[in-house]
This record gives C-alpha cells, sequence and structure tokens, in this order.
C-alpha cells in the first residue's frame, strides 16, 4: 500500500527558493510506494484549508517546503495527530529547522533525510517535540507554535522585519530594530507564569520552545524543544539607547547576563497589557506570524509532534 504524502510550500519563501525546491520535492518524493498529493494554495488561509481537507482524506506525512511560517502552518495542521511532519527548508529564516538540526538551503540533503524516514516508517521515525497552543486566557486554543512567540519589541521589529525585501537573513531585523526604536516606549505588561504574577514595563517579551527566532537571533539559548518547559525571557523598560546596546548581544546569547533580562523556565504563560505602566504591547508574533492582541497564554503540550529528523530521540 503506497504511502500518501502531502507536500505544501509556501512559493514565496526565501525570494523564491521554496518555488524553485517545490518541483524537486514532488519528482523525488513521488517514487515506489509513495504517492504525492500538493497542498500549496494561493495564500496561507488556502493552503491551510487544502491540508486540514487533505489530512481530513488520510495522510501519511506533511512535507512543508519553505522557512518558519510554512513549518508554522504544517504545525497547525498535524499537533495532536500523530501524522508527521517532514521539512525541506529554504526560507530566509529557518530557526525552526536549525533548532532540529535539519539540513538548511540543502534540498537534496533534506530530501535523502525525509526518504530514509519515510522507508523506515512515517509513524516511528523521527523525533517527538513540544507543541505550544496560543489562547485567549480560558480559552480553547486556536493557535500552535514550535519555536517562540513574541510580544513585545521583538514583535514589533519581526513584523517589521517580514515587510522588508533587503537584507538577508539577521540584516532584516537590525534594519527593522532601528525603524521600531524611532518611536518606542516601554509597554506595561501583567505577566502571570506557573502561578506567579509580576507586573512590569518591558521591552522584551519571548515564550521559547527552541532557541532561535528572527533568523538566528539566540533569544533563548537553553531552550530545548522536547523537554515539556518554556523558557520566558523578559527585560524590563529600558531606553532607546540601552535597547540599542541590548539588542546586539541577541546574536549571541549575552542578552541573558544583563541586569534588566531575567528568564526562567515555566509550562504555562499568561501576558496581559497593563497601560497603567507603559504603552499597549504590539501584536503577538509566534514563528514569525501574526497571532493575535493581548491578553495571550500559552501552555506547553509534551511531545505533541512528529518530525521527520535524522534520529529518533527522546
Amino acid at each position: 500500500m503506497s504511502l500518501r504524502i502531502g507536500v505544501v510550500c509556501n512559493p514565496t519563501a526565501g525570494h523564491g527558493r521554496a518555488a524553485r525546491a517545490r518541483q524537486q520535492v514532488i519528482t523525488t518524493l513521488n517514487g515506489p510506494g509513495r504517492r504525492v498529493v500538493d497542498l500549496t494554495g494561493r495564500d496561507y488561509a488556502d493552503a491551510l484549508a487544502r491540508s486540514r481537507a487533505a489530512l481530513a482524506d488520510g495522510l501519511d506525512a506533511l512535507v512543508a517546503v519553505g522557512g518558519d511560517g510554512i513549518v508554522h502552518l504544517g504545525a497547525n495542521v498535524l499537533v495532536g495527530t500523530g501524522v508527521p511532519l517532514g521539512i525541506v527548508a529554504v526560507g530566509s529564516g529557518n530557526d525552526i529547522a536549525g533548532a532540529l538540526r535539519l539540513p538548511t538551503h540543502d534540498v537534496t540533503a533534506a530530501l535523502g533525510l525525509l526518504l530514509d524516514a519515510l522507508d523506515t516508517g512515517p509513524q516511528t521515525a523521527g523525533r517527538l517535540i513540544d507543541a505550544v497552543a496560543v489562547s485567549s486566557p480560558g480559552a480553547a486554543p486556536t493557535r500552535w507554535y514550535l519555536s517562540s512567540l513574541c510580544a513585545g519589541l521583538d514583535a514589533a521589529v519581526a513584523e517589521h522585519a517580514a515587510r522588508l525585501r533587503w537584507p538577508k537573513g539577521t540584516g532584516r531585523y537590525v534594519r527593522a530594530v532601528l525603524a521600531e526604536l524611532s518611536a518606542f516606549r516601554p509597554y506595561g505588561y501583567r505577566i502571570t507564569a506557573d502561578g506567579e504574577v509580576w507586573e512590569q514595563s518591558g521591552t522584551l517579551v519571548t515564550v521559547s520552545n527552541t532557541p532561535l527566532f528572527g533568523g538566528g537571533l539566540k533569544v533563548a539559548p537553553q531552550a530545548v524543544p522536547d523537554d515539556g518547559l518554556l523558557d520566558l525571557t523578559t527585560a524590563r523598560g529600558l531606553s532607546r539607547s540601552s535597547v540599542m546596546r541590548l539588542f546586539p548581544r541577541l546574536f549571541t546569547g549575552s542578552h541573558l547576563e544583563h541586569p534588566a533580562v531575567r528568564t526562567r523556565t515555566v509550562r504555562s504563560v499568561r501576558i496581559e497589557p497593563l497601560t497603567a505602566l507603559g504603552a499597549n504591547p504590539p501584536l503577538a508574533i509566534a514563528d514569525g506570524e501574526p497571532v493575535a492582541p493581548l491578553p495571550l497564554q500559552c501552555d506547553v503540550h509534551p511531545r505533541a509532534l512528529r518530525v521527520l529528523t535524522p534520529t529518533l530521540e527522546g
């Protein structure tokens, strides 16, 4: 019996690299014992709908071709289903693939890994990782993410960077942070994490399941994607000049040594705006994709998604 494999691509990812890789992925995977269904849509919503419909009809695996955005889509289709996610990472930002030590910008290597996993058996190959549910407090989850949710200046910068066409990689974030700082003032928050509550003005609020965001920024260098924990990183309200000195340290992870920065491991986080202490926080961003305005809650679900990686871990 043939394996039925969905392939979903973001054709604009990586300045067109994903569109060029798509046919190679389909041709290579569409072989003896495997039947490929192309689920690429007109836009994110169409691809999501097509992928969910294909899952209902029966899939043995879903392969995401592009960057973190299309991997985010795959997670929102597959979390909790037992169907594994394959990743061909050719986007501008490949933080999830990087955290899982998957090939980036190497379609042939990624396909070799996927073929080995599919031959082993997609239901047992690879690695079970945690996924994070996002909801309005007290409501059912509406989104899932695998890497980081940003709800401070990091979110404003990520949204701005997504609109830029140049430069590549982290250079877009440098340009975006300079633009966002021109009107920046600290935001106000009430944060509840595993029962602990605090109120503060803040610059940075990130809830991470993997170490990287923003095309390689090490916002949570100690985060592990399958430990059942989230890394909550916050920075209290800072002046523009202090932010300018702090931001470059995200490239190395040394920002964690800054006295304004605090990190803790938690399982559940609720983030609420508190305008009495600062500006209204921006729209939250998860895996580089816009999610919703605050308040939001993030809850880790251990081992909720199987990813086709080189070896079975955990």
